[in-house]
């Protein structure tokens, strides 16, 4: 098991695909966006492979930092795995881009690269729990909801590929969430956590960033950290403030919490990239309004 590392807008640990070496050739889960493709690429040369020979994809859900690129490898003959909610959008991603353009503006396309529709029948969707036996592994989807409503980690050979539901954690800084909009869910978030600490996996890969194998302690981080985030968020609902107060604010908050952690700039700046503040708000903004305006006094 390898960590590409996709030196996103050519930054290094910021977004990674793994790759699986099998009997009968490579697997990856994760894409990572189509504007790093030339990097995965490159990535999978240095290991040995075209990427012609990737016959099989898993992506742990839509989002164009997980599976932006997934179109590319389907170009080449491979089958992407997905969670049903999400593989009609890997079909017709028009909703999927309409979504993220309204996010980024201008800047979709430099930072996330092209997105093309996936032939139907190079999608394949996974139910809860269903196996995908190749050359000799297995990968199990788990629906593991919370971050998105179309979200699966993947089990293998003891260890778990946890896309974004595990968190954003770049060594030697702390576990965070990843919150955007627009499918935050706590109640689900935390189920998902419980059901990954149940399984008691070795280690725990992170699309942002690596392998880590200190499981228990890092998803109680993680949920901690969510409770923390959630509570702020509401706080600052109830106070009323403007939402370019409220975005200046928190992005103090997190920094502060990283200055503590004893990151520097450098390290802030991996996680900003991998985890934008602003996008956080506004996916717990969302929640709050959406799921618990009685909370809000609505």
């Amino acid at each position: 098991m390898k960590v590409l590392d996709l030196r996103f807008q050519g930054v290094e640990r910021v977004i990674a695909s793994f790759l699986l070496e099998s009997k009968e050739g490579p697997i990856l889960i994760e894409t990572g966006p189509e504007s790093a493709y030339a990097r995965l690429v490159a990535a999978l040369e240095e290991a040995g492979y075209a990427p012609e020979e990737v016959r099989h994809v898993f992506v742990t859900h839509i989002h164009l930092d997980h599976a932006g690129a997934a179109w590319r490898l389907a170009e080449g003959g491979a089958t992407v795995y997905v969670h049903p909610r999400g593989a009609p959008h890997l079909v017709d991603p028009s909703r999927l881009l309409e979504s993220a353009r309204r996010i980024y503006g201008e800047m979709l396309k430099p930072l996330w690269g092209e997105l093309r529709g996936i032939p139907e029948a190079r999608v394949r969707a996974l139910g809860d729990g269903e196996v995908v036996e190749v050359g000799g592994l297995r990968v199990q989807a788990l629906e593991t909801l919370g971050h998105a409503s179309h979200h699966h980690a993947y089990l293998v050979e003891g260890v778990v590929f946890a896309g974004d539901i595990a968190g954003v954690r770049i060594a030697p800084g702390p576990v965070l969430p990843p919150t955007p909009p627009p499918d935050i869910h706590l109640e689900s978030w935390y189920a998902s956590i419980d059901r990954l600490l149940a399984l008691r996996p070795e280690a725990l890969y992170l699309t942002h960033f690596g392998a880590y194998g200190d499981v228990e302690a890092h998803l109680l981080a993680l949920r901690e950290a969510l409770e923390a985030w959630a509570g702020w968020v509401l706080n600052r609902l109830k106070e009323g403030l403007s939402p370019e107060e409220m975005t200046r604010r928190f992005e103090a908050y997190v920094r502060e919490s990283l200055a503590r952690a004893g990151l520097d700039e450098a390290g802030m700046r991996l996680y900003e990239l991998a985890d934008p503040p602003f996008m956080n708000l506004q996916g717990l903004v969302r929640y709050w309004q959406k799921h618990h305006p009685e909370a809000l006094g609505g």
